[in-house]
């Protein structure tokens, strides 16, 4: 876990006038950060130690709703505090922002100061430790992709999101001439994330008009968590100081392809030093560890998609021929499955999860993901051969969750992820997920009108 600032380097940035706000951030469910600006100077003085707020913050859908309902927190508990309590490991300039820097909060229950338990970044806390204890070090990369538009937010809205002109007219997947012209933002985005602390290896086109992908480096997984949303967070903020805007939805328009987010992931020795997941013995040479933790995310798979696929535009992505997956299989360099086993023959192999979607929380993804692997080393579990051809053709082969009322219920039915997670944190997030479908399902769609409004 780090920023690239020190809590001393950021007292004396503060002294000689270089910082003059400082962001103590939480991240909500959603995946946002939530917070407060900070006067640096009182920052350093003391709120550095801790400071509060409302524990609705982690009981409100994505409009600040305070959703009925939750044990945690509700009207009747009167919505009171939590503290939220710097990581000062995390301390960060902002480039983005002037004389900002920005510190990641834990959440810990404003009476016992242990970490809330349904807090997403104590979910993963909670998983690494498991890992720890066992001698291992998950190691995370998550890609982000989303379109950029060359509208601001405000036009966007008042096009009523429809018609919107993307930063490049087609698709130039991979094409340099193309993405030459995107380059005012993202080159601000690779050069500002990498001097806050967030080590960017490339950024190219993807497979839709004015679609990107930004690759960050690998890191211990809660490092790698914080790193995914400051960059989701910056690059937003970037964009609107340039006059655009960038959507992380997984799916903004039906006949474009849709915004993944794949999450390579793998296990190393506590020094960090030796892969586990390599045997050059093996087969595939992935070792017995590395095919147990593989077995066990692809077994738990359709319990935990909702975590890597929390809204109902989620699932809209879920479609035959758009390198999104449809289908719950592992296979060697397959862009069509659910897992896909890269750096084979490398001290670098890792499952690389496709089904997740740049919407998702990436805490909530990781510790999914840890909880399933460690389920499959705790149970044995032999991972079947690796499926070859085209699996959207492949009947057969078991099916992620095709809405978000499938994934819910499946969730709900999860008893290693209520083990994983306890059973109030495994409720919290089913009352989470139901949440998003009962607003949906009392909405009228612009769909609807145009298809009734005359013709029914």
């Amino acid at each position: 876990m780090a920023g690239n600032f020190s809590f001393d380097q950021l007292k004396k940035a503060v002294s000689n006038g270089e910082i003059d706000t400082v962001l103590a951030c939480i991240v909500d469910m959603q995946g946002r950060l939530a917070g407060k600006r900070f006067l640096a100077q009182y920052f350093v003085d003391s709120a550095h130690d801790e400071t509060h707020g409302c524990n609705y913050l982690l009981a409100a859908d994505i409009d600040m709703e305070p959703v009925p309902g939750y044990k945690a927190a509700s009207w009747s508990k009167g919505y009171g505090d939590f503290v939220m309590k710097p990581d000062l490991s995390t301390v960060r300039r902002v480039p983005w922002l002037e004389k900002t820097a920005l510190v990641i909060c834990d959440v810990l229950d404003h009476h016992t100061h242990d970490d809330l338990p349904h807090s997403p970044r104590a979910m993963l806390k909670k998983q690494v430790k498991r890992l720890s204890e066992r001698g291992y070090i998950g190691y995370f990369a998550s890609e982000l992709e989303f379109y950029l538009f060359s509208e601001t937010y405000d036009s966007a809205r008042k096009k009523h999101w429809q018609g919107l002109d993307t930063a490049s007219p087609y698709i130039g997947d991979y094409q340099i001439g193309i993405t030459t012209k995107e380059e005012g933002v993202m080159r601000r985005l690779r050069n500002e994330m990498e001097a806050a602390g967030i080590p960017i290896e490339n950024s190219k086109g993807e497979w839709g008009p004015g679609q990107e992908e930004i690759n960050v480096r690998y890191a211990e997984a809660l490092d790698m968590a914080d790193r995914h949303v400051i960059l989701k967070n910056g690059a937003k903020e970037i964009a609107e100081s340039e006059g655009k805007a960038i959507s992380f939805m997984a799916k903004y328009n039906y006949g474009l392809a849709g915004n993944s987010s794949h999450i390579h992931n793998s296990l190393w020795s506590a020094d960090g030093k030796t892969p586990l997941f390599y045997d050059k013995k093996a087969d595939w040479m992935l070792s017995t560890l590395g095919q147990q933790w593989a077995a066990g995310q692809l077994k738990y798979a359709k319990e935990f998609t909702w975590f890597l696929a929390p809204y109902i535009n989620s699932y809209k992505r879920f479609q035959a021929g758009t390198f999104a997956p449809t289908k719950i299989m592992w296979s060697e360099d397959n862009r069509t499955a659910g897992f896909r086993l890269c750096g084979e023959g490398t001290k670098g192999i890792r499952m690389e999860c496709r089904i997740g979607g740049a919407d998702l929380n990436p805490y909530l993804a990781f510790a999914a993901l840890i909880a399933a692997g460690l389920a499959g080393i705790d149970e044995k579990l032999e991972l079947q051969k690796p499926f070859v051809g085209d699996a959207y053709q492949a009947s057969r082969l078991p099916e992620i969750p095709k809405t978000l009322r499938d994934a819910t219920e499946t969730l709900a039915k999860s008893k290693m992820l209520k083990q994983a997670f306890g059973e109030d944190v495994l409720e919290h997030y089913v009352h989470t997920a139901r949440w998003e479908q009962f607003e949906y399902d009392r909405r009228i769609t612009d769909w609807e009108l145009h298809r009734g409004f005359e013709r029914y």
